[in-house]
């Protein structure tokens, strides 16, 4: 198997994720050995060969006539335009979202961007830029609305510490459900 081996100066473990082509990637944390995360993805090789096998079923095609998750529905794409569409209308819908969410919380941000993220729904950076994927906008808003909650949070606590999620509790009581709607349904928007 091909494995894209990653260093990451902010990484704290190993981590092995299954690309949607089949492929490894391998992310090793600054000091650890890359022969190191090799052995783990050995140790690894029945969970990567069933995730092989869940991607096929589920990673979205983009072409007409398959079916893709927008807003919480399975619709048919019908033209090769709707995904560059969605991806303007998230442009369009998520950064007031996010910033309306912001001001009920309280909380003060930078600025948002949204982006063509390839391994995570949203990003915080230190400063407060909050960073969001434009595949939100294919989730139900209860769900994307708890992904934005999510990040704002991490304004105030830069971690998953138990302060950061009693927070994320205060601000968004149902993102026990929005988290296992992700965990079933994330692989096929992503």
């Amino acid at each position: 198997m091909t494995i894209v081996i990653a260093r990451h100066r902010l990484a704290r473990r190993y981590v092995v994720r299954v690309r949607p082509d089949g492929g490894v990637r391998l992310t090793v944390p600054r000091g650890a050995s890359v022969a190191g995360g090799l052995a783990f993805v050995e140790r690894q090789a029945g969970w990567i060969a069933r995730e092989r096998l869940r991607l096929q079923g589920l990673t979205a095609s983009w072409t007409p006539g398959s079916v893709v998750w927008f807003r919480g529905e399975r619709v048919t794409v019908a033209v090769d335009e709707f995904r560059s569409h969605v991806r303007a209308l998230a442009q369009e819908e998520l950064p007031p979202r996010c910033a309306a969410l912001a001001r009920d919380l309280g909380v003060s941000i930078a600025r948002v961007s949204v982006r063509n993220q390839r391994s995570r729904w949203g990003a915080c950076s230190p400063r407060g830029a909050i960073t969001l994927n434009w595949r939100l906008i294919q989730m139900p808003p209860s769900v994307s609305d708890y992904v934005i909650v999510h990040e704002l949070m991490h304004v105030r606590h830069l971690n998953h510490s138990r302060r950061f999620w009693r927070e994320v509790e205060r601000a968004w009581p149902a993102w026990r459900e929005a988290e296992r709607w992700l965990r079933r349904h994330g692989k096929e928007i992503l």
